[in-house]
């Protein structure tokens, strides 16, 4: 893993975030304050509609804040970017790419040369399980390649961090799994930095090193967990977690911080 934990890639003031306008207006996110490290997984938890996905667009550009700075590397983000890669619950690849020109796609927008895209493809193809597949046409894929189909597309572009919002949510739970376990990997080989909205506590534990949990509407950072419990998978040379007291005290208190938001 990267030593460099405190190198800052997103640093998040007093965010707020407002929709609409004069009477219409819905206060979608308030007074967040995160920065996002180096090498980081970070795993967002909270009640549904509580705006995790709206944080997520700010920080991809998608979204302008209302108030408050969102900065990557000390600029202000003011659109989408290439260095902030977006992997959605619904792969938006494109139909009519075979897989190999879904992933070849951003490296070809930034002119490289061929023989550099072909080495991409072929290694990022590699990394996500899909090599003999390159050209199949990706109506062919069942939803867990056309994730991986999405992710590798993604790592093509070489992002400083990986947006991914509730990828597996749609996933039935034997995929699913494959792909926490495929993302923790391809995480810790290329020491990437992850932000991953996600309902599913059970997956935000497995995979995170830190944990926020955020409020119902205005959403708002409640309580984060640093936690170690993908670092445990690695070092037991496992892709299944380990279940301790630990494990179920951290899970409990979560469950008690978004239970409480639905009453």
């Amino acid at each position: 893993m990267n030593n460099n934990k405190e190198e800052i890639l997103i640093d998040i003031k007093n965010l707020e975030l407002v929709y609409g306008k004069k009477d219409k207006k819905l206060l979608a996110l308030e007074n967040i304050n995160l920065e996002i490290k180096r090498g980081e997984f970070i795993c967002v938890l909270g009640p549904s509609g509580c705006g995790k996905s709206s944080l997520l667009k700010v920080i991809a550009g998608y979204e302008r804040a209302s108030n408050g700075t969102c900065l990557m590397q000390g600029e202000k983000i003011i659109g989408p970017d290439w260095h902030r890669g977006v992997v959605f619950q619904a792969p938006t690849l494109y139909p009519w790419l075979n897989v190999k020109d879904n992933v070849e796609f951003g490296p070809k927008m930034k002119k490289l040369p061929k023989e550099e895209i072909e080495n991409i493809s072929t290694h990022f193809l590699e990394q996500v399980k899909l090599e003999g597949l390159e050209k199949k046409a990706v109506f062919e894929l069942s939803g867990g390649m056309k994730q991986r189909v999405a992710l590798a597309r993604v790592l093509a572009n070489y992002p400083q961090v990986i947006l991914m919002d509730e990828p597996f949510g749609a996933l039935d739970a034997l995929t699913r799994n494959n792909m926490q376990a495929l993302v923790r990997n391809i995480w810790q080989e290329n020491n990437s930095t992850i932000f991953f909205i996600t309902h599913d506590i059970d997956e935000a534990l497995s995979l995170g090193t830190r944990i926020i949990v955020m409020s119902k509407l205005p959403g708002k950072i409640i309580k984060e967990f640093n936690v170690d419990f993908t670092h445990s998978i690695f070092e037991k040379n496992s892709n299944h977690m380990h279940y301790n007291e630990e494990y179920f005290n951290i899970k409990n208190e979560i469950l008690d911080l978004i239970n409480v938001q639905d009453i």
